[in-house]
């Protein structure tokens, strides 16, 4: 069987790679789960998530927690809060296909947006929360 967490995954990287307005903030499609070398700012990382059992007597599921990163250069907060909000409007109760399970729920839990400890980076962070199930035949 597949991962319920890579599929989720996937659907989400689509989701924000697919969307005009999110390219044009970023200067492109640079979301990532992994960064290549000199990437230019501002950009969006997958980070921390996990996944545990979410089933019922009938049903298998599952939950997640997926963290997002946004990273920016630019001074002040401001270019990370636009790209903050524009991904919570993609994904905050938005539906997201995936490949032998079905969404239940896609939920913005948090944002908090600073400035790293190198003064010059800003870092925002998003967290979801999902619930999964697997498609039944």
């Amino acid at each position: 069987m597949a991962s319920a967490g890579l599929e989720l995954q996937a659907a989400v990287y689509q989701k924000l790679r697919s969307d005009a307005v999110l390219v044009a903030l970023l200067g492109g499609p640079k979301i990532y789960d992994d960064v290549p070398q000199q990437t230019a700012f501002p950009y969006i990382t997958f980070g921390h998530s996990f996944m545990r059992d979410w089933s019922t007597a009938s049903d298998v599921g599952h939950e997640h927690v997926v963290t997002l990163h946004v990273w920016s250069r630019a001074a002040g907060k401001k270019k990370v809060h636009e790209i903050m909000s524009t991904v919570e409007d993609l994904l905050h109760d938005r539906p997201l296909p995936l490949t032998g399970f079905k969404l239940v729920n896609f939920r913005h839990e948090y944002s908090d947006a600073r400035r790293d400890n190198d003064g010059q980076t800003y870092h925002g962070t998003l967290r979801y929360r999902a619930v999964t199930e697997a498609e039944t035949l």
